[in-house]
């Protein structure tokens, strides 16, 4: 069975950083493409970074989240990783890992919430 964790949201100011974690189990991480997605109120959701598996080790970011948001795994724990600085007022949303590739991203887990305010 598969399952997804995350971890790690919370209230932070503009500028701030936080580090989400998420712990996957069910199915052979090491070997599939993981992503981070996000869902602002009201809205649909964003992709925002993808890590391929260990043959290439590639990663992916959107425009908007390149070069303050780094995704990062740990194979040996299962776990996927989301390093978020200089964090922005429109950073505010659910943040889930997924395995899926495209929208609707099904196979998530149930989120932490990450809130950039003053």
């Amino acid at each position: 069975q598969v399952q997804l964790a995350e971890s790690g949201g919370g209230l932070v100011q503009p500028g701030g950083s936080l580090r989400l974690s998420c712990k996957a189990s069910g199915f052979a991480f090491a070997h599939v493409r993981m992503t981070w997605v996000r869902q602002a109120p009201g809205k649909g959701f964003e992709w925002i970074a993808s890590s391929d598996n260990d043959a290439t080790a590639r990663k992916y970011y959107a425009d908007d989240v390149a070069n303050r948001f780094v995704i990062d795994r740990d194979n040996d724990n299962n776990i996927l990783y989301l390093q978020m600085n200089n964090l922005k007022p429109e950073d505010t949303a659910v943040y889930y890992c997924t395995r899926d590739i495209r929208a609707p991203y099904n196979t998530r887990g149930p989120g932490t919430q990450v809130t950039v305010s003053l």
